[in-house]
């Protein structure tokens, strides 16, 4: 008896000591990968009624939130604090939810592996030979935050595969709804024709919950679908089936993909096959230039939208004189140059050179021309016609084309690098991560990156602490975001 009243209070103390302990590691891990920028002041959410009561939901630090410092990772946005919440942000607090964190990212949303930060690389919770994996970007932070189990879910932006891409490489899933389902108001522009709210979580079914909050129309952006859009291409949705016609695009088999992805990706047909669904090769011939085009188009779109940022009415201001006279340079040329990281340098100054008038009839606007056959050969694949269209898409003798439901792709090439590699990489060489997720968003597709786990013989010779999933994606015909998050 008197043993027990002695122990008792000493298990509890123990208790408490080991709690404490795990706290403590796992915020010294949390700071170890740098996913987190800031935090909120506390977890409690403004309602207790709503859809996404009690849930926990990190934001990518491009999107404003009023009670949070927003910096896209930029020296140049250093210290700003929105007077409002992104619409997102807002509905998802309107459904209960408590935004914990604004996470770490590509400065400006412009890298795929998140190392381009002025807060300093994202790191991912996995590593191989002792080095730290790319978490994919530019959403590596929302993505970290995820993986590691910090959040139920997060908000990410996805240009040209920057949700799809780290959730890949993190063994989360990634959802870029179609175009304009999503608010854009109160996210900091990168390119505004491509830029898309996307989801990331552990499964396919948060990533739903939290898509039905947020897609509805907002007057405030004025790229958000209309009401009577909508309904449109609700009716247009495709009716639910037992079994898919699953397309297999014949270009996504390019030489570098590797033998580990190649493997999980081929099991993964056979399983649906195996299920009843039905294996339908397609061509997507325009999807060889998309890449290329979206690294004519993003960045031209980038240079005039950073423009706005001069460290006049907010952000990062140099010390002392601003200007350079003598030299003949704008008054605001030192602040920009301090503000602004390496890779927007230079996507900036690509931007501006495929808009200058020597220049743009060869790369714009033939840069917009592939833009259009890329949408016309998703058109071509799906058996859904596009509801933006006001006829069906038809072959060249004027019948109507037999498609598929949804088309089934790798979403890297490979696994992803050690950052040292990353390092080592050239612009062209990073870019090159985007190969399979850039087409979708050119024709502004709904997306869904989902993980397949590696069997043991894939994982052999593997370490343990590598990755245990590739991600495959998921890509439908506009409008039919349902289908592709069954």
């Amino acid at each position: 008896m008197h043993s027990a009243r002695f122990c008792s209070p000493l298990a509890r103390r123990s208790r408490r000591t080991v709690k404490l302990y795990h706290a403590t590691a796992h915020k010294r891990r949390q700071h170890a990968l740098n996913a987190i920028v800031s935090e909120g002041a506390n977890g409690s959410p403004e309602l207790s009624t709503g859809a996404l009561v009690g849930k926990k939901i990190a934001v990518k630090d491009n999107i404003v939130a009023k009670d949070l410092p927003t910096t896209a990772a930029s020296k140049i946005l250093s210290g700003y604090q929105s007077p409002f919440d992104a619409t997102v942000v807002r509905l998802l607090r309107e459904h209960g939810a408590s935004i914990t964190s604004k996470t770490n990212l590509d400065e400006f949303g412009m890298g795929s592996h998140s190392q381009h930060s002025a807060h300093g690389a994202v790191l991912s919770p996995f590593s191989r030979g002792g080095v730290p994996l790319s978490p994919g970007g530019s959403s590596g932070g929302s993505a970290v935050t995820v993986a590691s189990g910090d959040c139920w879910a997060a908000l990410g932006t996805d240009t040209g595969g920057s949700v799809r891409l780290p959730a890949a490489y993190t063994g989360v899933v990634g959802f870029k709804p179609s175009y304009g389902l999503l608010s854009r108001w109160g996210v900091i522009q990168y390119a505004n024709s491509l830029d898309t709210v996307g989801i990331l979580a552990g499964n396919v079914g948060v990533v739903r919950e939290v898509f039905g909050v947020l897609d509805v129309y907002d007057a405030m952006d004025p790229t958000s679908l209309s009401s009577s859009t909508r309904r449109r291409v609700a009716l247009n949705a495709g009716m639910r089936t037992e079994t898919l016609r699953i397309g297999i695009p014949v270009e996504y088999n390019i030489q570098e993909l590797s033998p580990t992805v190649r493997g999980a990706y081929v099991r993964a047909l056979q399983h649906l096959r195996s299920v009843g669904h039905t294996l339908h090769p397609v061509s997507l011939p325009s999807t060889r230039q998309a890449l290329s085009t979206y690294y004519v188009l993003a960045p031209a779109e980038a240079s005039s939208n950073l423009a706005k940022y001069d460290g006049i009415r907010y952000g990062h201001r140099t010390f002392g004189p601003d200007a350079r006279p003598k030299e003949g340079l704008p008054l605001y040329t030192p602040t920009r140059g301090e503000g602004f990281g390496d890779e927007v340098k230079r996507r900036i100054l690509l931007g501006a050179y495929t808009l200058s008038s020597g220049a743009i009839d060869n790369y714009f606007i033939q840069a917009q021309k592939v833009r259009r056959l890329v949408q016309r050969d998703f058109d071509k694949a799906f058996s859904l016609r596009n509801p933006l269209l006001d006829a069906p898409t038809t072959t060249e003798s004027g019948d109507e084309i037999a498609g598929v439901d949804v088309l089934i792709t790798p979403t890297a090439p490979t696994l992803p690098p050690t950052v040292e590699e990353v390092r080592r990489q050239s612009p062209v060489e990073s870019y090159m991560n985007d190969v399979f997720t850039v087409p979708a968003s050119l024709a502004g597709l709904p997306a869904v990156s989902v993980p397949v786990r590696l069997s043991d013989e894939e994982r052999a010779g593997m370490e343990e602490t590598d990755v245990r999933s590739v991600g495959l994606q998921v890509i439908g015909q506009f409008g039919d975001d349902e289908r592709v998050l069954r």
